[in-house]
């Protein structure tokens, strides 16, 4: 449609990019696990619970957000997102202040959670439809917001624990995403379904607009395969991210303080929340040149091994350069779904088919975390875990071997 003046579609990227930084603290929750256990003598386990529901709110809101997002617009969804995350950080500060785990579960693993799905699966939906050109490269953007996210939380919020304490510090971040979150949501809107970007031309025999519904693709195996193959890179990535801090520190000389060595474990998922954000925009934007199912391979065979050499490690710089590594690949399998999602589904409706696939992370976000503070706390370390993660991986090649449809080989080689 020439001569139509359409909004600046880099400045929706960019607002997309705000909420997932804001959102993507959630990654650093391990943070707060060592003060939170010190102050009310909760265990790991109780804690770590916390994120456990978090994600698996997220997997139920998400799906209600890609569905109300194709119905009612982008805008609503984002906004009842950043309402929900800033609220529940609130209440989490709160629960913190009365002591009661309870509350804690209700405020950021229920309310928390619920605002994360909303918020999440909006950027990611209204951008592959504004950039089909650059599908790859604009969901690794807005996922390594996300991944950034946590990158913030980890250096800001040790000083800030020491010096005001773990409850202001929930109800500083609170009034932050309130109105950040809240106020890049009103930049949330989606293209006409006819938008083409200038210069662009899509494949032939094919729109930019074209797209199963969601009936069509829960009924073809491809769902199911990229829901699996979702969930198994989360499920090894998570795992780790919820338990970095306190694995990090287990590392480190007695003679630290816990003070100390929480100072230093934020330092070193800094460098993790960097790596997790790259590796969102490396992977994707190389997905683009190599194809998604290429990309998956590589992830899941390095992180076979990487895994496997993690499990004997006693050295803390082997220790950051593997782990860096794989959450540079955790956020790789984040930023590359989407754009393999809509390569064989289309743009149509995959807000709602997204959504749906995210479930994988709900599933994920309750196997990682879980089995390994359970494996750790019955055998007192975490290798007999990451040898379990690495076998899996490995066996879950096959996976992306199957995940070609013949339409997608003849219409999008990016799949391949």
């Amino acid at each position: 449609m020439k001569g139509t003046n359409y909004p600046n579609r880099w400045l929706i990227a960019l607002a997309g990019i705000v909420m997932q930084i804001c959102l993507g603290t959630v990654y650093g929750w391990s943070v707060f696990t060592k003060p939170l256990m010190a102050a009310h003598n909760w265990s790991n386990s109780e804690v770590t619970l916390t994120f456990t529901i978090a994600i698996g709110c997220l997997a139920i809101s998400s799906a209600a957000g890609g569905y109300i997002l194709d119905t009612k617009g982008a805008r609503i969804v984002a906004t009842i997102g950043g309402i929900l995350f800033g609220l529940g950080t609130l209440i989490t500060g709160y629960g913190d202040q009365i002591g009661s785990l309870t509350v804690i579960y209700i405020g950021y693993g229920l309310v928390c959670g619920l605002g994360l799905g909303f918020g999440y699966i909006t950027p990611i939906a209204t951008l592959v439809k504004w950039f089909p050109d650059k599908r790859g490269l604009i969901t690794g953007l807005a996922v390594m917001g996300f991944g950034l996210g946590s990158l913030m939380l980890t250096m800001l919020s040790p000083g800030m624990i020491a010096s005001m304490g773990t409850a202001m510090t929930f109800y500083i971040f609170g009034g932050i995403f309130l109105v950040a979150v809240t106020g890049a949501a009103q930049l949330m809107v989606e293209p006409p379904v006819d938008y083409v970007p200038a210069g662009w031309m899509s494949p032939i025999g094919k729109k930019s607009s074209d797209g199963m519904t969601l009936g069509q693709a829960v009924g073809s195996k491809y769902f199911y395969l990229l829901w699996t193959m979702l969930f198994l890179n989360i499920t090894a990535g998570i795992a780790l991210i919820s338990q970095a801090s306190p694995m990090a520190q287990e590392l480190m000389p007695s003679t630290m303080s816990v003070g100390e060595k929480a100072m230093q474990a934020g330092v070193i998922l800094g460098l993790f929340a960097i790596v997790n954000g790259l590796g969102r925009l490396l992977w994707a934007s190389v997905s683009d040149k190599i194809g998604r199912r290429t990309v998956f391979i590589i992830l899941f065979s390095t992180q076979a091994v990487a895994f496997y050499f993690l499990a004997g490690t006693k050295d803390m710089m082997m220790f950051t350069i593997i782990c860096s590594y794989i959450y540079a690949c955790y956020g790789g399998g984040f930023s590359t779904m989407p754009a393999y999602a809509a390569d064989i589904f289309g743009t149509k409706y995959v807000g709602r088919i997204y959504g749906w696939m995210l479930t994988a992370w709900g599933a994920a976000g309750i196997m990682g975390p879980m089995l390994f503070s359970r494996i750790r706390q019955a055998s007192g370390n975490y290798s007999e875990a990451l040898i379990i993660t690495a076998v899996g991986l490995a066996i879950a090649l096959v996976l992306p071997l199957l995940a070609v449809p013949s339409k997608a080989k003849s219409k999008d080689a990016k799949v391949a």
